[in-house]
């Protein structure tokens, strides 16, 4: 896993290294959201996505590693009107909060390498309330011959029975895998290999 310097130094530009715009993927679930939810954005970047929640009447927490990112939130917030509680946090030593969110948004996270990711999928787990959404996109290992973003170690990235495996205590809605064409920012841009996941916390 990248170090917090290296971060840093990606997220030192003025402009958002994935855009100031929302994921699509997180956008197209727009109808499955409900003002007065409280949500976590996870590593959450520069905050195009918690922001994007707080946009649709979401009490947004972001937890992010690098403070860099985390400025760069804030300011976004800032001049789209909204407010997000930024964290600035070390995922593979953060307490999750048990229970606390209706909503968790996890979307290319995966700087985590096997054992990391354990961590923080079951962090997620712990994290939503029952009935609450888990709402993941990322890349699955083809996403290595387009060379258009994510990860280049392949144990990162995501497969169908990766994910249906890690979140088999979850109601499954969702899982998908597709080719799309991604714009977001300079970082990902272009033909990707992609898959997502809409999962529900059984009541």
């Amino acid at each position: 896993m990248a170090g917090i310097d290296h971060w840093n130094e990606r997220y030192a530009g003025e402009a958002y290294l994935f855009g100031e715009e929302p994921n699509a993927f997180l956008k197209s679930q727009s109808c499955r959201l409900r003002p007065g939810w409280s949500a976590l954005a996870v590593a959450d970047g520069e905050g195009r996505n918690g922001v994007w929640l707080a946009e649709q009447g979401l009490a947004v927490t972001a937890v992010e590693a690098s403070p860099v990112a985390l400025a760069k939130a804030r300011a976004l917030a800032v001049l789209r009107g909204v407010t997000i509680t930024t964290v600035e946090a070390d995922l593979s030593t953060w307490t999750w909060p048990e229970k606390a969110f209706d909503c968790v948004a996890a979307i290319f996270i995966q700087f985590a390498g096997p054992e990391l990711r354990a961590r923080v999928f079951k962090g997620m787990i712990s994290a939503l309330r029952p009935g609450g959404v888990l709402l993941l996109q990322g890349y699955r290992p083809e996403q290595l011959a387009y060379g258009t973003g994510g990860p280049r170690a392949v144990e990162n990235l995501y497969t169908e029975a990766l994910l249906r495996e890690a979140f088999s205590s979850l109601d499954i809605i969702e899982l998908r895998s597709h080719d799309s064409v991604l714009q977001e920012g300079t970082a990902h841009v272009g033909p990707s290999a992609l898959i997502d996941l809409v999962a529900a916390r059984p009541i």
